[in-house]
């Protein structure tokens, strides 16, 4: 299968998966008993301006029109306005994607860091003192919400030792953001030159990023371990061992057999955590697209609920078409199934 068929492929799976997705999107968010429309008229309003609002916002119409309308304005790049910000859902979402992935690539790249070498260690350790220990942090790892590892972090990092600052957004609130180039604070206080703007943004990401790390690391370890164990008891890892090879050159065979579902796995797990960070960003105020999605979902901001949802859907697209890119790379003969 060449790389052109290999996209191909995807792009025709993901049209029908995406209005599958806005569909259930669309119809979950109107009957999940949030009325918007109360809100915006205000709680002196008459029924006749009720009446109005709902007109306005083209909510008196039977759900199945109001999905084709919002359907066809899609297909015209427009996702909506939100009802709460009154801006389009498409430029709050654009301007704060890289806030969200400046948090998620830090916290992935940290946790797969020490998430990969410890669950090969434990693999190579098998049932040994490093892979009881790893094993029970991982579970620890799994076992802690998100939201509350996040308050604990707070508590006893700026609460109890004051050695990080408030978890109060990206940067000091006594200091200007730099001008915008990435979108990361941190990145564009560098290229800006500021180093005032570059430490405080460095401190605020610390926190953070170490809860998606804790987040992301505990099943990484857990796959690694589980992956490696697998392709250690292989016939052709048993056929080395058989004929002598050195435990170096073994361990550099099962590495490189482990590498291919390894990623693999960290891709999909980064499509599961983006979930995980709305979370984080919620906790330390971040201001990404993933608290944007959950102060909508609170309020019953339909546009934005659903720009949020289609956003995380394309998201997950784009990361498995780069870990199908990742494992012709890594493994060429998967280009020929």
């Amino acid at each position: 299968m060449t790389l052109r068929t290999m996209l191909l492929r995807r792009l025709v799976i993901s049209v029908p998966l995406l209005i599958g997705i806005l569909f259930f999107t669309f119809m979950l968010v109107r009957l999940g008993g949030q009325d918007p429309v109360g809100l915006l008229a205000g709680p002196t309003a008459t029924a006749e301006e009720i009446d109005i609002v709902r007109a306005e916002l083209g909510l008196d119409k039977p759900l199945f029109t109001q999905f084709w309308i919002y359907l066809g304005n899609i297909v015209q790049g427009d996702i909506g306005k939100s009802w709460i910000s009154n801006r389009s859902v498409l430029l709050d979402i654009l301007e704060r994607i890289p806030i969200t992935l400046e948090l998620l690539f830090w916290g992935v790249a940290l946790g797969s860091v020490i998430g990969v070498p410890v669950g090969l260690r434990a693999a190579f350790r098998h049932d040994k003192w490093f892979d009881q220990i790893s094993r029970g942090i991982s579970l620890l790892g799994f076992s802690i919400p998100t939201y509350f590892l996040g308050l604990v972090l707070l508590f006893v990092f700026f609460f109890l030792l004051g050695w990080s600052p408030p978890g109060m957004g990206r940067v000091s609130l006594l200091i200007s953001p730099p001008p915008t180039i990435t979108g990361s604070y941190l990145i564009d206080g560098l290229l800006a030159g500021d180093w005032s703007v570059a430490r405080s943004a460095l401190a605020q990401l610390i926190l953070p990023v170490i809860a998606v790390a804790i987040i992301s690391a505990a099943p990484i370890v857990k796959h690694t371990r589980a992956i490696a164990l697998e392709v250690m008891s292989s016939d052709f890892v048993r056929f080395a061992r058989a004929s002598g090879l050195p435990p170096k050159k073994v361990s550099r065979i099962v590495l490189r057999n482990s590498s291919t579902p390894v990623a693999t796995f960290i891709g999909t797990e980064i499509t599961g955590l983006i979930g995980s960070v709305s979370l984080i960003e919620y906790v330390f105020a971040w201001g990404g697209a993933g608290q944007y999605g959950l102060n909508a979902i609170i309020r019953g901001d339909f546009s934005a609920v659903q720009g949020y949802v289609l956003f995380l859907a394309i998201f997950s697209l784009v990361v498995f078409i780069l870990v199908d890119l990742l494992v012709l790379v890594l493994e060429p003969r998967a280009a020929a199934e």
